[in-house]
């Protein structure tokens, strides 16, 4: 099997999309194959390598949900279970703890606001000075939940989907009060040791920094100086960003506690392909925790990546772009990192691609997942 195709779907990830570096590693049956494009360090040009080790950003919500999932298949709580059997008083500001589930919390349905445009969260590093300022700010779990309904519902628990790291703080939260354990121990405890993931874990609320090899994390996601965050909306972000060639800006030294439950997992390729190829063909999952982690619900309006439906922390590609052909993922960005792992619901292909940089365009993943599986999109 040749990678031509993969590689010039790379190449393109740099030249024309602007990602200063890019690799992609793939597992077919016993086949394996890495590759890269561009730089890991704009100051020194060396390249990129396999076993770096990467900010997973939101992919680390198939972590809470998977951890949630084996908590079920436990005996020790339901998914159906509502918030405020878990934890009273906790959803405020308009929000109905009694209605609101977790499988609400899980699949984005729950009718919490899009968290990641909270003017407190954004404020912090909407520009270039803010971020040098905050970039080592520390988060804890109550600031979270507070952040969590800082803004009123966007709809009635399940009547749609909008995308909210909110849900997850939430989930994060209920993960402690269930099991007293912290909620990076529980994650090892169901998911990383299980799969024998030994280049993964949930980062310390401290922690800053990573292990060698990485890449060296670059970003461009500043607003323009003067921009008011408070008047960002998911419809206008786009026109208050910076001018395009502004030079990005190492972020590589930064604290990511923000993420906490809703991703802040830092893995590498070749681990996030075993994780995801065990959530996708059900070989981590007893089989009724699989199939709700994969019933899914559409993403359309959601402020989303299209041609998508969600399940429990994951997503399905729409088969109507697939040809009919299954594939199941995650995805994740944030500030100098972006990666998505698809994988076949037999585990047994799969694909795992990061960019040292936050998302760009859709079309990095869509045209490596069209090179590799050689289906529609």
């Amino acid at each position: 099997m040749t990678y031509t195709e993969i590689q010039n779907a790379l190449d393109r990830a740099v030249t024309e999309h602007g990602a200063p570096g890019i690799v992609a590693e793939i597992r077919n049956g016993d086949e394996t194959w890495f590759g890269t494009a561009g730089v890991a360090d704009l100051t020194t040009g060396a390249k990129r390598v396999p076993g770096e080790h990467l900010h997973t950003g939101s992919s680390g919500k198939a972590f809470t949900a998977a951890a949630m999932l084996a908590l079920e298949a436990e005996g020790k709580l339901s998914i159906e279970d509502p918030v405020e059997e878990h934890l009273p008083g906790v959803l405020t500001n308009g929000y109905d703890g009694n209605k609101i589930t977790i499988r609400h919390l899980l699949s984005n349905s729950s009718g919490l606001f899009a968290t990641g445009l909270a003017p407190e969260a954004t404020y912090r590093y909407a520009t270039r000075s803010g971020f040098a300022q905050h970039r080592l700010d520390e988060w804890t779990k109550q600031d979270l939940l507070k952040l969590a309904v800082s803004q009123p519902p966007v709809f009635e628990p399940g009547a749609a989907f909008t995308y909210s790291n909110g849900g997850f703080y939430i989930a994060g939260a209920i993960i402690e009060k269930v099991t007293g354990n912290s909620y990076a121990d529980e994650v090892n405890r169901t998911v990383i040791q299980p799969l024998g993931l030994t280049h993964t874990h949930v980062r310390r609320q401290n922690e800053s920094s990573y292990a060698t090899p990485h890449p060296r994390a670059y970003s461009s996601l500043f607003f323009k100086d003067g921009t008011d965050p408070s008047t960002v909306t998911a419809e206008n972000w786009q026109s208050v960003m910076e001018d395009p060639g502004t030079p990005p800006l190492d972020v590589t030294e930064f604290n990511t506690s923000l993420g906490w439950s809703a991703g802040d997992v830092v893995s590498t390729s070749g681990d996030m392909i075993r994780v995801i190829g065990a959530l996708a063909s059900g070989t981590l999952l007893p089989a009724e925790q699989h199939r709700k982690m994969w019933t899914t619900i559409s993403t359309e309006g959601g402020h989303w990546m299209p041609y998508t439906h969600y399940g429990l922390g994951v997503f399905e590609f729409d088969r109507e772009i697939t040809n009919g052909l299954v594939l199941r993922g995650v995805g994740g960005s944030l500030w100098g990192s972006y990666i998505s792992t698809v994988s076949t619901p037999d585990g047994d292909h799969v694909i795992s691609l990061h960019t040292n940089t936050e998302w760009k365009t859709w079309d990095i993943m869509f045209d490596l997942v069209k090179a590799e599986f050689g289906k529609g999109l």
